[in-house]
């Protein structure tokens, strides 16, 4: 697990601007048996991928017209037990940090992968966004 010291800062950049933190398992089923859609950013250390994933995560939401209903993070190596849930809820997907899921009423309907992150811009994942928030959200 990470020290506090090294998240606390990388967990701001999301929480600063609404998005609520899933921090057990509960928390993740209680909030995905929710009606409406919602964004959940598995957050991550890494430097490049979690460092454009973050803020292309926060371009799309502040740029899109249609918005998820619901933002919502966790951090991958420090909240381990809402990861392992999310991550349950991605499967067939293998575990990937940091991502990006949308659902809709529970079901997965949109993922970006760590793969689809690395060495793209934050302007990219945010046009990827944008894209799933248009076909999913009100």
């Amino acid at each position: 697990m990470y020290p506090i010291e090294i998240v606390q800062p990388m967990k701001e950049e999301l929480t600063d601007y609404g998005f609520s933190e899933l921090l057990t398992r509960e928390a993740v089923d209680e909030q995905l048996a929710k009606f409406g859609t919602t964004l959940v950013m598995v957050n991550s250390v890494c430097g490049c991928s979690a460092g454009t994933a973050r803020p292309g995560t926060l371009m799309a939401v502040h740029n899109s017209a249609k918005k998820p209903d619901f933002l919502t993070t966790t951090f991958a190596g420090f909240d381990t037990e809402a990861v392992q849930a999310i991550r349950q809820h991605l499967l067939p997907y293998p575990p990937s940090s940091p991502c990006i899921a949308l659902f809709k009423d529970g079901q997965l309907v949109h993922f970006v992968e760590r793969h689809m992150i690395e060495g793209r811009s934050a302007q990219m994942i945010a046009q990827n966004l944008i894209g799933a928030f248009e076909q999913h959200c009100n």
